[in-house]
């Protein structure tokens, strides 16, 4: 079995998508994408968020190509076109207590400038990290387990890093 070329990695706040997505691609030598970044345009004088149709027109340029690995949670209609194109999709089921951990950290290390943000971390984006944490365990996940039941057959859950370690190491 070969590595997967086309990856979607998804997850809640904090679960770990973007470092996975980042050492994925450091490993496997493929480019990465953030669909933060597909719904926003970053400008230095402030984000600006893509229409539907630019949102959904970026995201095909990204599908069409050979290889990528794409995270986000985005569960729009938008976004489907890449869980239908991906070879494996990596759900990070994360322990609730882990990803809350993992905001606070986050959170405090982009306040005193150690870790870089895409987004200006204020008070507000922070407490609504939980609430977006929260409504992910409880709407977002069952919402995609239901929507996406076509592709369930390329589905990855994990909870822990090691679980997609020992998947990679077994295909190789």
């Amino acid at each position: 079995m070969a590595i997967p070329q086309k990856i979607h990695i998804i997850g809640s706040v904090g679960s770990g998508k973007t470092t996975l997505a980042k050492e994925l691609a450091k490993t496997y030598h493929i480019p990465y994408y953030e669909l933060d970044n597909v719904v926003w345009i970053r400008k230095e004088s402030g984000d600006s968020m893509r229409t539907e149709q630019e949102r959904m027109a970026y995201l095909q340029s990204i599908v069409q190509t050979d290889s990528w690995i794409i995270e986000g949670i985005h569960q729009e209609e938008w976004v489907i076109q890449s869980f239908q194109q991906a070879d494996c999709i990596i759900f990070l089921d994360t322990p609730y207590k882990i990803r809350i951990f993992r905001i606070i950290k986050r959170f405090v290390k982009q306040k005193i400038g150690i870790e870089k943000a895409h987004y200006q971390p204020t008070f507000s984006i922070f407490f609504k990290m939980f609430r977006w944490n929260k409504r992910f365990e409880l709407k977002g996940k069952p919402k995609f387990f239901k929507q996406q039941g076509d592709v369930l057959d390329k589905l990855l859950v994990v909870q822990h890093k090691k679980d997609v370690d020992n998947y990679f190491e077994r295909i190789l």
